[in-house]
Formats: structure tokens, C-alpha cells, sequence
């Protein structure tokens, strides 16, 4: 699949039309902070989330009486995108319902996803526009991996994850790759999150009451990976234990509850947009 590389004075990014799926994440002198997808730990690098985030109970989207089959994370990671526009800091891709999005998801839509350097930032747009006549339900979720540790000097368990404001709600946590019904008290004390791989022995750590629309993941004598994510209510932060990378996830909407067992419009999450209606959200990762 065809690659893009944008460039700018402090960045260079990578971007397929694969899941139109960031390839690479590096600084001026050329450190790369995004993991390089090892196909013996976690084949991907930063997919991006759609038409639903996490998983649906039944691994089945439910909508008017029907169900149809929806694997984890949706399809859009896995399928090819059309490059609308491509210039030197920027490109837009695009991806639209065919034959076959309808057989598993019964909406038309048309999901542009735009990367752009600005100054030392990269800025990722969602644009999800409903051309259809009846409403269009979705969710929608990022999922960049990031390097663990951000440098050779760093050790593993130096890295933290600041948080803007103090995190002191209940977490959320999966089993079978629904949410639990019950809460779990948070590992973050005040603003501080500090790494280590016994806090993703049980999966993804999921936060549904979170505070902070931004953070900053660091570690003593490495870059700063500032994420900023105004337009996104959820956040999950996953690897596996022992791996090279961390991922720091915002989302609009999550996994079903365990006890959820309705249409897909009344999952947690979901969001409709109107005919000829357009939603937008956008983050930035940024290196301080």
C-alpha cells in the first residue's frame, strides 16, 4: 500500500492507506517514538477505531432487530483508504460504506481521517459525515503505541504518564473484552500514573470518569510525548506486559458492559449524527 511521508522542521511521520495508519513518528534528529509493529508481539502501529471501539458482546452489532458480525475495534484498521489530498505537512484519506461494510454495518458513511504537522505537533482529524437519509451511529478511537522506554537511557520503570488534572475516580477494567461491571480504584495517585507491566496483567486500564482532556508521557532524560484529546470523553491505556510500547488511547465509547444487551444506538458511547450531518473530533500528539 502506497506510503505518505509528511516532514516538517522537528517532525517526519509516515501515514499508509492501509487503515490510513500511522507508519512512523520521528524527531528531527531522527528518534523514532512510535513502535514498529513487531509482528511476533503486536503487528500494528497506531490503528484507528471504527465503526465501534473495543468489543460488542456476541462480537454481533445489533440494530433494528438484525444483527451483524463486528469484530473487535471495528474494520476500518484493516481496510484500504482512498488519498484525497497529500502535501508536504499533510494528508487526507477517506474511507466509504460499500457492499461489504453494509454486510457487517448497515450505515452509509464517509470517515476522513487528515495527519498534519503543526510546529512540533502532529494533529489527527476524524471527520465522520453521514450521506445517508437515516441516522448514522458510531463510535470512534485511536489507539497510537508508543515506544517503551522513549529512550536507551531511560529504564521501564522511570516512565509515567501525567495526567493535567488529578485522576481520582474508579477505573473500569475488561473480562472476555466487555467491561466489568464493577469498579476498580485507580493506580493514577494525584496527576502521576508510574508504568510498570503489572497494571496490564488484566488487559487494558479504562477510564469512563476521566477529568484531564491531556497528558504527557516522560521519563528523565527522554522526549516528552504530550497527547491532547478536548473531543474525546474516554481513554484507555494498554500493552502487553514485557513489550516495547505503550498505548495511549482516546476514545469516544468502549467496550459493551458485560451486562449490556440492546441495540447498538443504546450502547455506552455511541454516538448518532443526522443525515447530511457531519462530527469532527481531533488530537494532537505533540514533542516537548
Amino acid at each position: 500500500m502506497p506510503i505518505y511521508t509528511l516532514q516538517s522542521d522537528t517532525l517526519s511521520v509516515a501515514v499508509s492507506t492501509q487503515g490510513a495508519e500511522l507508519q512512523s513518528l520521528k524527531t528531527a534528529n531522527g528518534q523514532e517514538l512510535l513502535w514498529q509493529a513487531d509482528p511476533a508481539v503486536w503487528a500494528r502501529h497506531a490503528p484507528h477505531l471504527f465503526p465501534i471501539v473495543g468489543r460488542l458482546k456476541n462480537d454481533a452489532l445489533v440494530h433494528e432487530g438484525k444483527s451483524y458480525p463486528m469484530t473487535q475495534h471495528g474494520f476500518a484498521r484493516d481496510l484500504p483508504f482512498e488519498c484525497e489530498i497529500a502535501s508536504a505537512a499533510s494528508c487526507t484519506m477517506l474511507l466509504k460504506d460499500d457492499a461489504e461494510t453494509r454486510r457487517r454495518y448497515p450505515f452509509a458513511f464517509e470517515l476522513r481521517i487528515t495527519h498534519t504537522l503543526r510546529g512540533n505537533g502532529l494533529e489527527i482529524v476524524y471527520a465522520l459525515r453521514n450521506p445517508g437519509s437515516t441516522d448514522l451511529l458510531a463510535s470512534v478511537g485511536t489507539h497510537p503505541a508508543f515506544v517503551w522506554p522513549l529512550s536507551t537511557g531511560a529504564e521501564r520503570l522511570q516512565h509515567k504518564i501525567i495526567f493535567d488534572k488529578n485522576e481520582p475516580a474508579p477505573i473500569r477494567r475488561l473480562a472476555g473484552g466487555l467491561v466489568k461491571p464493577e469498579a476498580y480504584a485507580t493506580p493514577v495517585q494525584g496527576r502521576e500514573l508510574s508504568l510498570c507491566d503489572e497494571i496490564f496483567v488484566d488487559d487494558v486500564i479504562f477510564f469512563d470518569q476521566l477529568q484531564s482532556r491531556s497528558l504527557r508521557y516522560t521519563a528523565p532524560g527522554a522526549p516528552t510525548v504530550r497527547v491532547d484529546f478536548a473531543d474525546f470523553p474516554h481513554l484507555g491505556i494498554w500493552t502487553k506486559p514485557g513489550a516495547g510500547f505503550i498505548c495511549i488511547e482516546p476514545w469516544q465509547g468502549h467496550a459493551s458492559p458485560q451486562e449490556f444487551d440492546g441495540e447498538f444506538r443504546g450502547k455506552p458511547g455511541v454516538v448518532s449524527i443526522a443525515a447530511g450531518e457531519e462530527r469532527v473530533w481531533r488530537y494532537t500528539i505533540a514533542i516537548e
